[in-house]
């Protein structure tokens, strides 16, 4: 063999047939993109678009009639609007019906919250959200209903429903300082700490940020609290509230001012920030759980005497009207 064909180079081999040749691997860039989360979720305040919209045209028909609402009691009788809004007018008592139809809706929830097989009728978080939501409207169409005069047994009546509306609004405040998964489910100490750890891994991929910094940004007390007093602990709760939104407003400014210089849609933005308040969230509710089971179960010997006494009058009122025919389609 000659010295020329020593050096000459070996011919590459042509792929056989039906064989792949495997991509030349580009090369890693310098710097990750930031990848945007999943998928964002329902921002809080457009699950009550639909409670203000159907408030506000109610206190729209009670502008619109004020002429017979602030009349006398004694001029009502010959006012052009009084066979539309009186009580059992065709306003007033549309709105009555309105509120007892969403009254007897509510009473479902308890019972979704009794039987499993229910749970085809979506998570437990989904109902406490649509029964806070219709809760917040019977006040509005009751008031509607009474053409606004909460005097004698109406009046009794219409402040023991505001009593059960505002007790259902502390119980639905309680309800969310309890750290619970996106099916309503109450979490255990090992799930909030994987999450916790998701969630921060998350934030730092998404961002670019060091995961080190952004504890540091949301960082909170884990040492539990316990044998904390009623009114300590929520005192502790609306603490926790406001420093979780310093620190979601301290994050959005880091991810609005990172040192690469790189500039993150502001819808990333804001789901950073919620992932963030959601991990500072689960810290602040392992700390007071064992104080908010307790003020939990209260809450509710509290709201159940006073929801079934309004259960009870309501029955009552719907039962007295229909007997003595004082409807305007009977």
């Amino acid at each position: 063999m000659t010295r020329s064909n020593l050096a000459a180079p070996r011919p590459t081999p042509a792929p056989a047939e039906g064989k792949r040749q495997l991509p030349t691997q580009p090369p890693a860039p310098s710097r990750r993109a930031a990848s945007p989360p999943a998928k964002p979720k329902e921002r809080a305040g457009s699950k009550l678009t639909g409670v203000f919209v159907a408030i506000g045209l109610l206190l729209l028909g009670t502008f619109l009639g004020r002429s017979y609402y602030f009349a006398p009691l004694t001029d009502r009788a010959r006012h052009p609007l009084h066979e539309w809004l009186r009580p059992s007018g065709y306003v007033g008592q549309s709105a009555g019906i309105a509120a007892l139809l969403i009254f007897v809706f509510l009473w479902l929830y308890p019972f979704r919250k009794r039987y499993r097989w229910l749970a085809w009728t979506g998570v437990m978080s989904k109902w406490l959200d649509v029964h806070v939501s219709l809760a917040l409207i019977i006040p509005f169409l009751l008031a509607v209903h009474a053409a606004w005069r909460f005097d004698g047994v109406i009046g009794l009546g219409y402040w023991s429903m505001i009593v059960v509306c505002l007790s259902g609004i502390v119980g639905r405040y309680l309800y969310v300082h309890i750290p619970r998964s996106a099916s309503g489910l109450e979490l255990t100490a090992e799930e909030i700490a994987a999450e916790r750890r998701t969630l921060m891994g998350e934030i730092a991929r998404t961002t670019g940020l060091p995961q080190a910094q952004v504890e540091t940004v949301l960082r909170s007390d884990p040492t539990p609290l316990e044998g904390v007093g009623f009114m300590k602990a929520l005192v502790l709760m609306a603490k926790d509230d406001l420093d979780r939104r310093r620190a979601a407003r301290a994050l959005r400014r880091i991810c609005r001012a990172r040192q690469d210089g790189g500039r993150l849609d502001r819808k990333v933005v804001r789901e950073v920030v919620r992932l963030g308040s959601r991990e500072m969230a689960l810290t602040q509710q392992a700390r007071l759980l064992g104080a908010t089971r307790e003020i939990f179960r209260f809450w509710h010997v509290a709201h159940r005497p006073f929801a079934l006494a309004a259960l009870v009058a309501v029955m009552v009122h719907v039962g007295v009207v229909v007997a003595m025919g004082a409807t305007w389609f009977w």
